[in-house]
């Protein structure tokens, strides 16, 4: 459970790492193409729309991943709230049993 909550957040991370260095790299190239300012003013606006939307898409992902990550480990704590109540019922049957024994 806690490598999948870290798988997810070095993933977060790359991602915004990635689209931060391709921003920046198309940034810089479009200022140094030899366009007029109208046209790059243009293709940075036509890039920042579609930068955008991937954007947008992959936070949606991010958010679903958490969501099926958050609904996992409300499983896996109603599983183990099983679990331990159960050893505690037949900790106090055994210890019962075993009081009784003695006396």
């Amino acid at each position: 459970m806690a490598d999948q909550q870290e798988g997810c957040s070095g993933a977060g991370m790359t991602v915004l790492v990635f689209l931060s260095g391709a921003i920046l790299g198309a940034t810089a190239a479009m200022l140094y193409a030899p366009n007029s300012g109208q046209e790059t003013r243009r293709a940075i606006k036509g890039y920042a729309r579609r930068t955008e939307g991937e954007v947008l898409d992959k936070a949606k992902e991010i958010r679903a991943d958490l969501s099926r990550t958050v609904e996992e480990a409300k499983r896996y704590l109603k599983e183990t709230e099983a679990t331990i109540a159960a050893a505690l019922a037949a900790g106090k049957e055994a210890f019962k049993k075993d009081k009784t024994d003695r006396a």
